[in-house]
């Protein structure tokens, strides 16, 4: 077989949804027939792809590098043909742009400004991922990066659609001098009795997700200070031993900082695009999502921490 776009859009599918069986229903196919696709992918690329998790599926090593290539191949695909405005031509449209406070937010901009200058991109900051629903709802927004968990998905009208732009891990971020900074992974339980920075409710879910994480590990909290601040100030507070804090897996560390994987990865965190599905166009999506999942990778290659936790956890299954 010879790889087409098609068969690329299969596997960001199936990356986007966690499932071969919801890739399929935003593919408009049967579960059968898309495991059948990915089956002939895999046996042409010569390794798996995916990999059985509790809650569906997730890419392997070769399989993040593999999707990662697709979704440019695809963002390149539909720039094809597209060219600046021309003297005396309409002027750029805007599109108004929520975020969260997001790392991938400043290469997803850049990018989707690169590829797209007959837009122009405004972006307002927004706490609560429910308060980004609201705007798209109104009419205040046209699309917007937002953020919610596992089995809490963001609830939104028909009016709004949404995409997963990546599922991660949820890491801690520890003072350098903490008594388990040498361990490769730290199990939650063994950090009961600390000091913790908890940002506020996000109207997705956080403190439900973080306080449900803490009792599967049979415990509650001993101490939480509620903080919002910027990430440099989070970490600035933990270097001078206040605290610690549950941190985005690709977070760089400040010198006296120490970002450790949990064992077990008991919390986990969606981001994802939405946007009024009646107000924006697909080539529009395809571009915000493509520079959104690079804009990601940038965040990867540059997090040492986060490749080691990937290559432990998603080793290629052997035939």
């Amino acid at each position: 077989m010879e790889l087409e776009l098609r068969h690329l859009r299969v596997l960001c599918a199936i990356a986007d949804t966690g499932s071969v069986g919801r890739a399929a229903v935003l593919l408009g196919a049967s579960q059968p027939a898309t495991s059948t696709q990915l089956r002939r992918i895999e046996r042409h690329l010569g390794a798996p792809l995916f990999e059985r998790t509790a809650v569906g599926v997730a890419p392997t090593c070769f399989g993040v590098e593999v999707v990662a290539a697709a979704r440019d191949l695809l963002t390149r695909a539909d720039c094809l043909g597209r060219r600046p405005a021309a003297p005396g031509e309409p002027a750029r449209q805007e599109l108004r742009l929520a975020a969260t406070i997001s790392p991938i937010l400043p290469g997803l901009v850049t990018r989707a400004r690169h590829q797209r200058p007959d837009q122009r991109f405004t972006v307002t900051s927004v706490y609560r991922s429910s308060d980004i629903v609201d705007l798209l709802e109104q009419g205040d927004a046209e699309a917007a990066v937002a953020v919610d968990y596992p089995g809490r998905e963001l609830r939104h009208s028909p009016a709004v659609a949404h995409r997963g732009i990546v599922t991660e891990p949820a890491f801690v971020a520890l003072p350098a001098g903490h008594r388990l900074r040498h361990r490769t992974e730290i199990a939650l339980v063994d950090l009961a009795e600390e000091d913790w920075f908890l940002t506020p409710d996000d109207g997705a879910g956080w403190h439900g997700v973080f306080y449900g994480a803490c009792a599967a590990a049979g415990f509650t909290p001993a101490t939480v200070h509620e903080f919002l601040g910027g990430r440099l100030e989070l970490q600035e507070m933990i270097s001078a031993g206040l605290g610690i804090s549950v941190v985005q897996a690709t977070t760089r560390p400040l010198a006296e900082v120490v970002v450790k994987p949990l064992a077990g990865t008991p919390i986990w965190v969606r981001h994802l695009l939405a946007w009024q599905a009646a107000g924006v166009s697909g080539e529009v999506v395809e571009t915000l999502f493509g520079a959104a999942a690079a804009a990601y990778r940038d965040l990867i290659a540059s997090s040492p921490t986060f490749q080691a936790w990937a290559a432990r956890t998603y080793r290629p299954v052997r035939p």
